[in-house]
């Protein structure tokens, strides 16, 4: 408990870094984590959403439901009727928000003057203080972090046959902002193998939102089942 703990620390510690940097991120990093029993054909990629009694009648729900069907739909995923499905896919989503600190150096100007040579002052680059911090101020930052959940089961037999995870983490506190890159990370590469864990790298987009067909170009390999993972 005590390592998950200094675990999340660290991370929550690292994603405020990347926060004070944000005015100059031009990528989202999503990391992915999927398990599977996929075998399915082209052919047979059918589908319709399923919910919850809790997302019925939900706008959020169906609007979450598009971005994730124009996804399938680079998979040759089929949207239909519920009695010509050959998959269910249901969709679960949130976000979490945290608070962390961060101590930065603070440095004061050096309004003494000299020393000098031949009558010329030498400039002091490191102030009064030598080459250290006079001090340190905490600078709290919020960190929000977005999650999507992909849960696909065989209509006939209930059956689960791929299940995926996105999470990213950031200063944007919008869901609705984050989920196209948490819908196209999460469906990156399908179908992954089972356990496989990766980092999705998508271009921040002009209007907030990936673009449409475009990926960065270093995407990183999934890791094979037996790979050391960090529990969230």
């Amino acid at each position: 408990m005590k390592l998950d703990r200094w675990t999340r620390r660290a991370a929550l510690m690292l994603v405020a870094l990347a926060v004070t940097l944000s005015g100059c991120t031009t990528y989202v990093q999503t990391e992915v984590t999927a398990f599977s029993d996929w075998s399915g054909s082209d052919t047979t990629r059918t589908y319709t959403f399923i919910r919850s009694p809790e997302q019925q009648n939900n706008l959020e729900q169906s609007t979450y439901e598009q971005l994730v069907a124009n996804e399938l739909a680079v998979h040759a995923f089929r949207r239909v009727d519920l009695q010509d499905a050959r998959y269910l896919v249901a969709l679960s989503y949130g976000i979490r928000s945290d608070t962390v600190t961060v101590s930065q150096p603070v440095y004061y100007y050096n309004s003494w003057p000299g020393p000098y040579y031949w009558g010329r002052p030498i400039a002091d680059p490191w102030g009064p203080f030598g080459p250290f911090p006079a001090g340190y101020v905490d600078q709290s930052y919020p960190v929000f972090t977005h999650v999507l959940g992909i849960r696909i089961t065989e209509r006939a037999t209930g059956k689960e046959v791929y299940k995926v995870t996105a999470r990213n983490s950031g200063a944007e506190s919008s869901l609705m902002l984050a989920m196209p890159y948490l819908a196209r990370s999460a469906l990156s590469g399908f179908p992954l193998g089972n356990g496989a864990v990766q980092t999705v790298k998508l271009p921040l987009g002009s209007n907030g939102a990936p673009p449409s067909n475009e990926m960065a170009g270093a995407v990183a390999p999934a890791a094979p089942a037996s790979a050391p993972k960090v529990v969230q």
